[in-house]
Protein backbone atom coordinates (compact mmCIF):
# COMPACT_ATOMS: atom_id res chain seq x y z
CA UNK A 1 0.00 0.00 0.00
CA UNK A 2 1.38 3.49 -0.92
CA UNK A 3 1.15 5.43 2.54
CA UNK A 4 1.30 8.77 2.38
CA UNK A 5 2.85 11.63 4.76
CA UNK A 6 0.70 13.38 7.47
CA UNK A 7 1.66 17.15 6.29
CA UNK A 8 5.24 17.95 7.61
CA UNK A 9 5.14 15.32 10.40
CA UNK A 10 7.12 12.52 9.16
CA UNK A 11 3.94 10.24 10.53
CA UNK A 12 2.29 8.05 7.48
CA UNK A 13 -1.44 7.13 6.96
CA UNK A 14 -2.88 5.11 4.51
CA UNK A 15 -4.79 6.60 1.48
CA UNK A 16 -8.01 5.88 3.07
CA UNK A 17 -9.02 7.06 6.79
CA UNK A 18 -12.20 5.61 8.59
CA UNK A 19 -14.69 8.01 9.36
CA UNK A 20 -16.85 7.47 12.53
CA UNK A 21 -19.76 9.68 12.25
CA UNK A 22 -22.06 6.81 11.99
CA UNK A 23 -20.69 4.69 15.42
CA UNK A 24 -23.40 4.40 17.68
CA UNK A 25 -26.00 6.10 15.29
CA UNK A 26 -26.94 4.12 13.42
CA UNK A 27 -24.29 1.56 13.47
CA UNK A 28 -24.30 -0.75 16.55
CA UNK A 29 -21.31 -0.86 18.66
CA UNK A 30 -20.41 -4.89 17.61
CA UNK A 31 -20.63 -3.59 13.75
CA UNK A 32 -18.12 -0.92 14.97
CA UNK A 33 -15.84 -2.68 16.02
CA UNK A 34 -15.88 -5.48 13.54
CA UNK A 35 -15.40 -2.37 11.15
CA UNK A 36 -12.46 -1.38 12.72
CA UNK A 37 -10.52 -4.81 12.89
CA UNK A 38 -11.77 -5.06 8.84
CA UNK A 39 -9.58 -1.56 8.67
CA UNK A 40 -7.22 -2.22 10.82
CA UNK A 41 -6.21 -5.48 8.96
CA UNK A 42 -6.18 -4.22 5.42
CA UNK A 43 -3.70 -1.41 6.39
CA UNK A 44 -6.26 1.76 7.02
CA UNK A 45 -4.13 3.13 10.25
CA UNK A 46 -6.33 6.37 11.05
CA UNK A 47 -9.52 6.65 12.29
CA UNK A 48 -11.64 10.23 12.76
CA UNK A 49 -14.18 11.38 14.81
CA UNK A 50 -15.64 14.44 16.97
CA UNK A 51 -16.84 15.19 20.06
CA UNK A 52 -20.09 16.07 18.69
CA UNK A 53 -20.34 13.19 16.81
CA UNK A 54 -24.14 11.14 18.51
CA UNK A 55 -23.55 13.80 21.47
CA UNK A 56 -19.85 12.15 21.83
CA UNK A 57 -20.96 8.69 21.68
CA UNK A 58 -18.85 7.97 18.26
CA UNK A 59 -15.82 8.52 20.72
CA UNK A 60 -16.58 6.53 23.95
CA UNK A 61 -17.75 3.40 21.12
CA UNK A 62 -14.45 3.61 19.54
CA UNK A 63 -12.52 4.00 23.40
CA UNK A 64 -14.60 0.83 24.46
CA UNK A 65 -13.42 -0.95 21.48
CA UNK A 66 -9.68 -0.12 21.01
CA UNK A 67 -9.31 -0.82 25.22
CA UNK A 68 -10.99 -4.33 24.47
CA UNK A 69 -9.16 -5.27 21.21
CA UNK A 70 -5.53 -3.93 22.27
CA UNK A 71 -4.84 -1.74 19.05
CA UNK A 72 -4.54 1.21 20.13
CA UNK A 73 -1.03 1.80 19.15
CA UNK A 74 -2.33 0.96 15.56
CA UNK A 75 -3.92 3.62 15.06
CA UNK A 76 -3.78 7.10 14.43
CA UNK A 77 -6.57 9.16 16.49
CA UNK A 78 -8.04 12.04 15.49
CA UNK A 79 -10.84 13.64 16.69
CA UNK A 80 -12.12 16.96 16.33
CA UNK A 81 -13.75 20.44 18.92
CA UNK A 82 -16.18 23.32 18.00
CA UNK A 83 -19.51 22.71 18.03
CA UNK A 84 -21.45 23.07 21.63
CA UNK A 85 -21.48 20.05 23.95
CA UNK A 86 -23.70 21.00 26.33
CA UNK A 87 -26.28 24.49 26.98
CA UNK A 88 -23.82 26.83 28.69
CA UNK A 89 -22.13 29.54 27.04
CA UNK A 90 -18.61 28.34 26.66
CA UNK A 91 -19.39 25.05 25.66
CA UNK A 92 -18.33 25.20 22.42
CA UNK A 93 -15.91 27.62 20.27
CA UNK A 94 -12.36 27.64 20.12
CA UNK A 95 -11.80 29.40 23.72
CA UNK A 96 -8.76 28.19 25.78
CA UNK A 97 -11.30 27.05 28.30
CA UNK A 98 -13.27 25.23 25.56
CA UNK A 99 -10.16 23.85 24.39
CA UNK A 100 -8.59 22.43 27.14
CA UNK A 101 -11.99 21.40 29.12
CA UNK A 102 -12.84 19.22 25.73
CA UNK A 103 -9.99 17.81 25.12
CA UNK A 104 -9.91 16.47 28.37
CA UNK A 105 -12.99 15.12 28.19
CA UNK A 106 -12.32 13.65 24.58
CA UNK A 107 -9.30 11.61 26.47
CA UNK A 108 -11.62 10.12 29.19
CA UNK A 109 -14.21 9.20 26.02
CA UNK A 110 -11.36 7.90 23.96
CA UNK A 111 -10.12 5.85 26.97
CA UNK A 112 -6.31 7.46 26.08
CA UNK A 113 -3.66 9.58 26.82
CA UNK A 114 -3.21 11.65 23.78
CA UNK A 115 -5.17 12.27 20.79
CA UNK A 116 -2.70 12.11 17.78
CA UNK A 117 -4.51 14.55 16.04
CA UNK A 118 -6.77 17.36 17.33
CA UNK A 119 -8.67 19.40 14.89
CA UNK A 120 -10.60 22.62 15.22
CA UNK A 121 -14.17 21.45 13.42
CA UNK A 122 -15.38 24.93 11.98
CA UNK A 123 -13.13 28.33 12.19
CA UNK A 124 -14.35 31.28 14.97
CA UNK A 125 -14.10 34.93 13.22
CA UNK A 126 -14.72 35.42 16.86
CA UNK A 127 -11.66 34.48 18.90
CA UNK A 128 -8.53 35.47 18.20
CA UNK A 129 -6.35 32.89 16.40
CA UNK A 130 -3.27 33.59 18.83
CA UNK A 131 -5.67 32.22 21.48
CA UNK A 132 -6.44 29.46 19.84
CA UNK A 133 -3.66 28.24 18.82
CA UNK A 134 -1.84 29.32 22.33
CA UNK A 135 -4.33 27.01 24.11
CA UNK A 136 -3.78 24.30 21.46
CA UNK A 137 0.23 24.37 22.03
CA UNK A 138 0.00 23.80 25.83
CA UNK A 139 -1.64 20.60 25.28
CA UNK A 140 0.75 19.77 22.52
CA UNK A 141 3.36 20.63 25.14
CA UNK A 142 1.43 18.62 27.47
CA UNK A 143 1.69 15.66 26.21
CA UNK A 144 -2.46 15.55 25.66
CA UNK A 145 -2.31 16.03 21.89
CA UNK A 146 0.59 14.91 19.53
CA UNK A 147 -0.63 17.34 16.35
CA UNK A 148 -3.13 20.10 15.68
CA UNK A 149 -5.35 20.29 12.56
CA UNK A 150 -8.15 22.12 11.35
CA UNK A 151 -11.33 21.41 9.03
CA UNK A 152 -13.66 23.09 6.82
CA UNK A 153 -11.02 26.24 7.21
CA UNK A 154 -10.78 29.12 4.44
CA UNK A 155 -7.67 29.30 3.09
CA UNK A 156 -7.05 32.49 4.59
CA UNK A 157 -7.79 31.32 8.00
CA UNK A 158 -5.10 28.46 7.81
CA UNK A 159 -2.41 30.88 5.94
CA UNK A 160 -2.68 33.24 8.98
CA UNK A 161 -2.68 30.86 11.43
CA UNK A 162 0.37 29.15 9.97
CA UNK A 163 1.81 32.48 10.36
CA UNK A 164 0.72 33.02 13.91
CA UNK A 165 2.63 29.69 14.71
CA UNK A 166 5.80 31.05 13.31
CA UNK A 167 6.02 34.24 14.54
CA UNK A 168 5.53 33.07 18.45
CA UNK A 169 6.50 29.98 18.00
CA UNK A 170 3.41 27.71 18.71
CA UNK A 171 2.24 24.26 17.27
CA UNK A 172 1.58 24.83 13.63
CA UNK A 173 -1.60 23.04 11.65
CA UNK A 174 -0.57 19.55 9.90
CA UNK A 175 -3.71 19.02 8.41
CA UNK A 176 -7.10 20.67 6.93
CA UNK A 177 -10.14 18.17 6.42
CA UNK A 178 -12.22 19.97 3.96
CA UNK A 179 -15.35 19.10 2.13
CA UNK A 180 -14.23 17.47 -1.38
CA UNK A 181 -15.83 15.30 -4.16
CA UNK A 182 -16.15 15.34 -7.85
CA UNK A 183 -19.35 17.46 -7.50
CA UNK A 184 -17.89 20.03 -5.09
CA UNK A 185 -14.63 21.25 -6.35
CA UNK A 186 -14.01 24.62 -4.82
CA UNK A 187 -10.54 24.04 -2.45
CA UNK A 188 -8.87 23.12 -5.99
CA UNK A 189 -8.49 27.16 -6.17
CA UNK A 190 -6.92 28.03 -2.92
CA UNK A 191 -6.78 25.69 -0.35
CA UNK A 192 -5.35 22.72 -2.00
CA UNK A 193 -2.65 24.80 -3.40
CA UNK A 194 -1.46 26.20 0.26
CA UNK A 195 -1.51 22.61 1.56
CA UNK A 196 0.57 21.43 -0.99
CA UNK A 197 2.85 24.76 -0.67
CA UNK A 198 2.95 24.91 3.02
CA UNK A 199 3.35 21.13 3.79
CA UNK A 200 -0.20 20.63 5.08
CA UNK A 201 -2.22 16.92 5.02
CA UNK A 202 -5.94 16.77 3.26
CA UNK A 203 -8.33 14.78 4.47
CA UNK A 204 -11.22 15.36 2.33
CA UNK A 205 -14.78 14.76 4.12
CA UNK A 206 -17.84 13.70 1.83
CA UNK A 207 -15.68 12.01 -0.78
CA UNK A 208 -18.74 10.22 -2.20
CA UNK A 209 -21.42 13.84 -1.77
CA UNK A 210 -23.15 12.20 0.59
CA UNK A 211 -23.97 8.98 -1.36
CA UNK A 212 -24.92 11.04 -4.65
CA UNK A 213 -22.33 9.66 -6.19
CA UNK A 214 -22.76 6.16 -5.39
CA UNK A 215 -26.06 6.22 -6.86
CA UNK A 216 -28.35 6.57 -3.52
CA UNK A 217 -30.88 9.04 -5.13
CA UNK A 218 -33.13 8.94 -7.45
CA UNK A 219 -34.52 11.93 -7.12
CA UNK A 220 -34.24 15.01 -4.95
CA UNK A 221 -37.89 14.17 -3.21
CA UNK A 222 -38.03 11.21 -2.31
CA UNK A 223 -34.87 9.53 -0.05
CA UNK A 224 -34.21 6.03 0.59
CA UNK A 225 -35.40 5.34 4.33
CA UNK A 226 -31.48 4.15 5.59
CA UNK A 227 -29.68 7.30 3.45
CA UNK A 228 -28.57 10.10 5.45
CA UNK A 229 -30.52 12.45 3.92
CA UNK A 230 -33.72 11.02 5.07
CA UNK A 231 -32.57 10.05 8.70
CA UNK A 232 -30.74 13.29 9.72
CA UNK A 233 -32.41 15.95 6.94
CA UNK A 234 -31.59 19.48 7.21
CA UNK A 235 -27.47 20.59 6.34
CA UNK A 236 -27.95 16.96 4.61
CA UNK A 237 -30.95 17.09 2.39
CA UNK A 238 -30.12 19.87 1.29
CA UNK A 239 -26.96 18.60 -0.49
CA UNK A 240 -29.72 16.39 -2.49
CA UNK A 241 -30.12 18.15 -5.60
CA UNK A 242 -31.42 17.33 -8.58
CA UNK A 243 -28.24 18.76 -10.51
CA UNK A 244 -26.09 16.85 -8.18
CA UNK A 245 -28.41 13.81 -9.06
CA UNK A 246 -28.04 13.97 -13.07
CA UNK A 247 -23.99 14.21 -12.88
CA UNK A 248 -24.01 11.78 -10.26
CA UNK A 249 -26.14 9.26 -13.03
CA UNK A 250 -23.57 10.24 -15.68
CA UNK A 251 -20.82 9.20 -13.15
CA UNK A 252 -22.35 5.76 -12.48
CA UNK A 253 -22.38 5.16 -16.72
CA UNK A 254 -19.03 5.99 -16.69
CA UNK A 255 -18.03 3.99 -13.72
CA UNK A 256 -20.10 0.86 -15.40
CA UNK A 257 -18.23 1.47 -18.24
CA UNK A 258 -14.65 1.33 -16.21
CA UNK A 259 -15.68 -1.98 -14.90
CA UNK A 260 -15.98 -0.46 -11.39
CA UNK A 261 -18.53 0.48 -8.39
CA UNK A 262 -19.52 3.69 -8.57
CA UNK A 263 -18.77 4.18 -4.84
CA UNK A 264 -14.98 2.84 -5.74
CA UNK A 265 -14.98 5.38 -8.34
CA UNK A 266 -15.86 8.35 -6.37
CA UNK A 267 -13.37 7.46 -3.87
CA UNK A 268 -10.40 6.40 -6.38
CA UNK A 269 -11.09 10.06 -7.88
CA UNK A 270 -10.98 11.97 -4.24
CA UNK A 271 -7.63 9.59 -3.44
CA UNK A 272 -5.88 10.36 -6.51
CA UNK A 273 -6.19 14.01 -7.08
CA UNK A 274 -3.01 16.26 -6.61
CA UNK A 275 -2.62 17.23 -2.93
CA UNK A 276 -4.89 14.81 -1.31
CA UNK A 277 -3.40 12.62 1.44
CA UNK A 278 -6.87 10.37 2.15
CA UNK A 279 -10.57 10.70 1.47
CA UNK A 280 -12.33 9.80 5.06
CA UNK A 281 -14.98 7.17 4.33
CA UNK A 282 -17.62 7.08 6.94
CA UNK A 283 -19.35 3.21 6.42
CA UNK A 284 -22.78 2.22 8.24
CA UNK A 285 -21.47 -1.63 7.79
CA UNK A 286 -18.64 -3.65 7.70
CA UNK A 287 -20.45 -4.86 4.02
CA UNK A 288 -19.70 -1.12 2.68
CA UNK A 289 -16.15 -0.72 3.98
CA UNK A 290 -15.14 -3.86 2.22
CA UNK A 291 -16.72 -2.89 -0.73
CA UNK A 292 -13.98 -0.13 -0.89
CA UNK A 293 -10.91 -1.54 0.11
CA UNK A 294 -9.81 -2.73 -3.62
CA UNK A 295 -9.33 1.18 -4.49
CA UNK A 296 -6.09 1.00 -1.41
CA UNK A 297 -4.31 -0.68 -4.51
CA UNK A 298 -5.79 1.03 -7.43
CA UNK A 299 -4.75 4.37 -9.33
CA UNK A 300 -6.90 6.50 -11.71
CA UNK A 301 -6.02 6.54 -15.21
CA UNK A 302 -5.55 9.71 -17.26
CA UNK A 303 -8.77 8.49 -19.47
CA UNK A 304 -10.54 8.54 -16.08
CA UNK A 305 -9.93 11.77 -14.55
CA UNK A 306 -10.17 13.36 -18.03
CA UNK A 307 -13.64 11.91 -18.27
CA UNK A 308 -14.58 12.89 -14.68
CA UNK A 309 -13.16 16.74 -15.56
CA UNK A 310 -15.53 16.79 -18.71
CA UNK A 311 -18.42 15.98 -16.31
CA UNK A 312 -17.72 18.90 -13.74
CA UNK A 313 -14.63 21.10 -14.55
CA UNK A 314 -12.05 21.64 -12.31
CA UNK A 315 -12.58 24.16 -9.52
CA UNK A 316 -16.06 24.45 -9.94
CA UNK A 317 -19.53 23.19 -7.91
CA UNK A 318 -22.75 21.91 -8.86
CA UNK A 319 -23.83 21.11 -5.56
CA UNK A 320 -22.55 23.27 -2.31
CA UNK A 321 -20.86 20.66 0.44
CA UNK A 322 -19.90 23.93 2.29
CA UNK A 323 -23.21 24.61 3.45
CA UNK A 324 -21.92 24.31 6.90
CA UNK A 325 -19.45 27.02 6.20
CA UNK A 326 -21.00 30.34 6.91
CA UNK A 327 -17.66 32.03 4.88
CA UNK A 328 -18.66 30.44 2.02
CA UNK A 329 -20.55 32.71 -0.75
CA UNK A 330 -22.58 30.49 -2.79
Amino acid sequence: MDYRPLGRTGVKVAPLCLGTFNFANPTPEDEAARMIGVALDAGINMLDTADSYTGGESERCIGRILAANGRRDEVILATKVFYPVGPGPNQGGVSRLHLVRACEAALRRLQTDAIDLLQLHRPSFDVPVDETLGALTDLVRQGKVRYIGCSTHPAWKIMEALMVSELKGYARYVSEQPPYNLLDRRIENELVPLCQSYGLAIFPWAPLAQGVLAGRYATAQDFPADSRAARRGGIYAARVTEPGIAVGQQFARLAEQAGLPPAQLALLWVKDQPGITAPIFGPRTVAQLQGVLPILDMRLSDDLRAACDALVPPGSAVVNFHNTAGWMKG
